[in-house]
């Protein structure tokens, strides 16, 4: 096996090695860090242009905080060299795309090892299906996966360069805000399974309509090579002009080759997997994670994996999870992102999961990028939550108070964050369940820490006053 020494990793980058560094060669590139204030001892320090400032000025930072070494725009290498010291310095033109060309090195070195890479992309539910697919295969064989949303041009290579040498599963997400941008993705990761979990109204904005969502998603199948698999939603009309003949095609849903075949009280879920029976005893509930699962169990046959029993999953954070707070409030936390079919989903989820007593309140704000169909989308989204039987809906934003106006119950139409932070903690009491979504640029991450916040704070007795004294 031939170390990774910093002229391998120059060699892999495309980059010109200006100073070799005294840090030991591994089995391994070096773990890449691009924020000087997440950089650990020991990593690669890719310095990338952003709009505010170029990451090559913090070169000579990284390498007096102990980084193997650095790769920058030749500018800001010449002076790391200059100055000297036990760390690399590699120069490429443009870090990032040498950032992706040693990503790309480092899949095929996997590749070489064993590994195969399982790419999930999808319009919702994306986060949650990688999670559950990387605790099916976890229980079967090493596996790495994006940590929380390292899914962009610059994530996914440094989710790839995370993945430790012994990986034999790596499940990659794949995100996107318009056109070519997974097709970019999928030249980096070349994956041996594609999943698609849905198409839907997300970036209409950027892409103007469905169709175009549909094959901007389809970069993926576009993407893999001959005899690959791409795991799909069965009957999705969208998907079905980019299918190819020469790919193995796996559909799951209701006629799909993995299907959901029942529910049981205790948990218990049934699945047809290509005419084998699965029973699974997932750790968790909702309808639309129940339809990951289907693509997670598809995604997981592809590689060979069946799973049965008890099937734990953590899933990353901001995405539904449920909290019982010592105000006798449940918080479902799914702040991360929105769009309509989410939103849907999560309200759904709400019904299904009211406390006994109390009531179904639901903190909604704006979802983005949405384009002239926005405020239309935001009031179809208030009569959703009318007909699904939310109590209390509190509208955090422009186009969210649209939503309050079609609501037609009792309603709360606040402007931002902040005020809805200040606002929602007094508007619950103890039995309520609370759903908090919005899409992530509206930051509601805040209420839900207000609520945990005041749910913390002891109760206040009332002072006596002093009637009945002498």
């Amino acid at each position: 096996m031939t170390a990774w020494d910093s002229t391998r990793v120059a060699s892999a980058a495309g980059a010109e090695l200006l100073a070799a560094g005294a840090g030991a060669p591994g089995d391994a590139p070096p773990r890449v860090a691009v924020d000087t204030r997440l950089l650990a001892p020991g990593e690669l320090f890719a310095g990338l242009r952003g709009e505010r400032e170029d990451g090559g000025a913090r070169a000579g930072e990284a390498l007096a905080a102990g980084a193997w070494g650095v790769l920058v725009a030749p500018e800001h290498a010449a002076a790391a060299a200059q100055a000297g010291g036990p760390g690399a310095v590699l120069a490429h033109p443009d870090p990032l795309a040498a950032l992706q060309r040693l990503a790309g090195a480092w899949r095929d070195e996997l590749g070489a090892r064993g590994a195969h890479v399982v790419a999930v992309t999808g319009s919702t539910g994306k986060t949650s299906t990688k999670d559950i697919l990387a605790a099916i295969l976890a229980a079967a064989m090493p596996t790495a996966a994006s940590p929380q949303n390292l899914n962009t041009e610059i994530g996914l290579p440094l989710a790839i360069l995370a993945a430790p040498g012994h990986t034999r599963a790596l499940v990659l997400e794949m995100a996107m805000r318009g056109a070519g941008q997974i097709a970019e993705l999928t030249a980096i990761a070349r994956p041996d399974v594609g999943v698609i979990v849905n198409v839907g109204p997300a970036h209409l904005e950027l892409l103007g309509s469905l169709e175009a969502i549909a094959a901007a998603k389809s970069e993926l199948i576009a993407g893999l090579a001959p005899g690959a698999v791409a795991v799909v939603p069965a009957g999705e009309p969208l998907l079905a002009p980019h299918l190819r003949e020469d790919l193995r095609t796996i559909a799951f849903g209701e006629s799909g080759q993995v299907r959901l075949l029942g529910r049981e009280p205790d948990g218990r879920v049934m699945i047809d997997d290509d005419g084998e029976r699965i029973e699974l005893i997932p750790s968790f509930s909702q309808a639309h994670n129940l339809r990951n699962l289907l693509a997670a169990v598809a995604a997981a046959g592809a590689l060979g994996v069946r799973p049965k029993g008890r099937l734990d999953v953590t899933f990353s954070a901001m995405r539904g999870q449920r909290e019982q707070l010592a105000s006798g409030v449940l918080l479902i936390d799914d702040c991360y992102n929105a769009n309509p079919m989410s939103m849907r989903a999560a309200i759904d989820d709400l019904g299904a999961s009211a406390q006994p007593s109390g009531r179904l309140v639901a903190v909604l704000g704006d979802m983005l990028e949405l384009g002239p169909d926005g405020p239309s989308l935001h009031r179809e989204l208030g009569s959703h939550a009318r007909d699904a039987g939310v109590e209390l809906l509190v509208a955090v934003g422009p186009l969210a108070a649209e939503t309050a106006d079609a609501f037609a119950g009792e309603s709360r139409a606040l402007p931002d964050a902040a005020a809805a932070a200040k606002a929602v903690p007094a508007l619950l009491q103890a039995g309520d369940t609370v759903l908090v979504k919005a899409s992530r640029g509206v930051g509601l991450e805040r209420v839900a820490a207000a609520l945990r916040e005041d749910a913390a704070r002891p109760a206040v007795s009332a002072a006596p006053s002093g009637r009945g004294q002498r």
